[in-house]
């Protein structure tokens, strides 16, 4: 499954809650904050894709282990998301961040 079409005020728009919570490090806890990083990556990588490699439910919450291709210069980066709703909409959002290192030790590989 492949996700992330660029248009992340029209996903927010969609998707968001009102009184939407999150606890990324790099950004203030409130919606307009992260969205407004989101939008300054998407402007800095245009084309990047969001690979989902497994995803889980839980009652209210949603867990997403993804594989972020920024182009082949880059690194892919490894991503969690974990989401919580409420009426169908996310109120609340933690992530997860690692890059890929060009040689790694396990033969499962990360993805």
């Amino acid at each position: 499954m492949q996700i992330v079409s660029g248009d992340v005020r029209g996903a927010y728009e969609r998707h968001v809650a009102d009184g939407f919570r999150h606890h990324n490090p790099y950004f203030a806890g409130d919606a307009q904050s992260l969205r407004e990083g989101m939008e300054e990556d998407e402007a800095r990588n245009p084309g990047k894709k969001l690979d989902v490699q497994v995803a889980l439910q839980e009652g209210n919450y949603v867990a997403v282990h993804s594989r972020l291709r920024r182009g082949s210069a880059e690194p892919d980066i490894a991503v969690v998301h974990i989401f919580r709703f409420e009426d169908g909409r996310i109120v609340e959002l933690w992530d997860i961040v690692q890059v890929a290192p060009k040689q790694i030790a396990n033969e499962n590989g990360m993805f």
